[in-house]
């Protein structure tokens, strides 16, 4: 039986070969690749399943060797977010254990608070989506205050390696960060 990680890189890399400058058609079809993969839950080796006490955890587990997408587990500890941040590429957010909650926003400029757009909660097999063209800017919490919750990310580029912001919530003033991995 082969692994549902190797085939979903495998679907993905096809994807990205047919389609990699076509944006609608990689969130649409990507999206519907990554629910397949979300939708059981018996792949993830427990060492990409590890909290941190304090941190959320971002795994690297594939890098298309072209630097066309990245696919990383977010592992959340009980109560765990970010702070109001963007990714300046496409990404797909699959949800496979507990739950996220998602707050979007409009960054507003210089000495503005960023204006709340909506609210959305992520629960095991669903799917959501982000990217400069769409919406890109939001914060993002384990729904949780007991237990774990962990989702599969997929982004149009290494995102370890991108330089991306965070804004802060009462000026939306932003800096420069790259996350890059816990397991790197």
């Amino acid at each position: 039986m082969a692994n549902p990680l190797d085939e979903f890189v495998e679907k993905f890399t096809q994807l990205m070969d047919a389609a990699a400058d076509d944006e609608p058609r990689i969130l649409e079809e990507g999206g519907r690749l990554l629910e397949t993969l979300v939708a059981t839950d018996n792949w993830l080796p427990d060492a990409y399943a590890k909290p941190h006490p304090e941190y959320y955890q971002q795994y690297l587990l594939h890098k298309d060797p072209q630097n066309r997408f990245s696919v990383v587990s977010f592992v959340w500890g009980p109560g765990q977010k970010t702070p109001i941040h963007d990714h300046t590429v496409w990404g797909l957010i699959g949800m496979l254990r507990g739950a996220e909650t998602e707050e979007s926003y409009a960054v507003q400029g210089t000495n503005q608070a960023p204006k709340l757009q909506g609210s959305t909660q992520l629960n095991p097999g669903m799917v959501g989506k982000v990217s400069p063209t769409i919406g890109d800017v939001h914060k993002v919490a384990n729904a949780y205050e007991d237990r774990i919750s962990i989702s599969i990310h997929v982004y149009g580029a290494d995102i370890g390696q991108v330089s991306r912001h965070v804004f802060d919530a009462q000026t939306g003033a932003a800096k420069s960060f790259v996350s890059g991995y816990a397991n790197a």
